[in-house]
């Protein structure tokens, strides 16, 4: 009796948790939807004047998850000033994820990552190309599609070790002459990034 009333409890729970589940963004349709309530609310408040257009009016449509998973991963690889790579069509990517070392193939489950400074590599057959990334995130969608959005991005052979191993050993210096827990903390993120920039380039 025990065994079955625990049972109907865990399916009533389960059905709970399903109906109260959020979508996630692949549930979402492809297509751009009109912001209905703005809108409303908007020619109430100037019944003379169209309304503005909100931000995903300027947004592309979300392309559809296809049925089979693709050949390819397409990234997209981009810097506030610069877009480093655009729709390019990769086999895998692996990423510098504060959780670790993330490789990302064709029909990843959709995933944010948070990154920190280090090495994003991108692989196309046998060929390797190396970034040094200093922070930002990593957006994996359900299609196969990676947006990798990133503050800094340098190829690693165009590093120069000398300027490293300075800056490292200038923030060493720093950190301890460092007077406030504000000098501290800009010392060691000193030190954090030009060390995985050496690493980058000894590993």
């Amino acid at each position: 009796m025990l065994r079955h009333g625990s049972r109907s409890l865990f399916n009533r729970a389960s059905a709970t948790s399903m109906r109260r589940r959020r979508q996630f963004s692949t549930d979402l349709p492809a297509e751009t939807v009109e912001d209905t309530k703005f809108v409303e609310s908007w020619k109430k408040m100037n019944p003379n004047m169209d309304p503005p257009k909100t931000p995903s009016a300027y947004m592309k449509p979300r392309p559809p998850t296809p049925a089979n998973i693709p050949s390819k991963l397409t990234v997209n690889l981009v810097l506030p000033y610069d877009s480093v790579l655009s729709s390019k069509e990769v086999d895998m990517v692996i990423v510098p994820a504060t959780t670790g070392q993330m490789g990302v193939l064709p029909g990843h489950v959709a995933t944010i990552s948070e990154l920190k400074p280090g090495i994003l590599s991108v692989h196309e057959g046998n060929d390797v190309t190396k970034y040094f990334l200093s922070s930002g995130f990593a957006f994996v969608h359900a299609n196969s599609v990676a947006d990798i959005i990133a503050i800094e991005a340098t190829p690693v052979d165009r590093l120069d070790p000398n300027l490293v191993q300075k800056g490292l050993a200038d923030f060493q210096q720093k950190l301890n002459t460092a007077s406030t827990d504000v000098e501290k903390a800009e010392a060691q993120i000193g030190i954090d990034v030009h060390s995985a920039l050496n690493a980058a380039l000894t590993g």
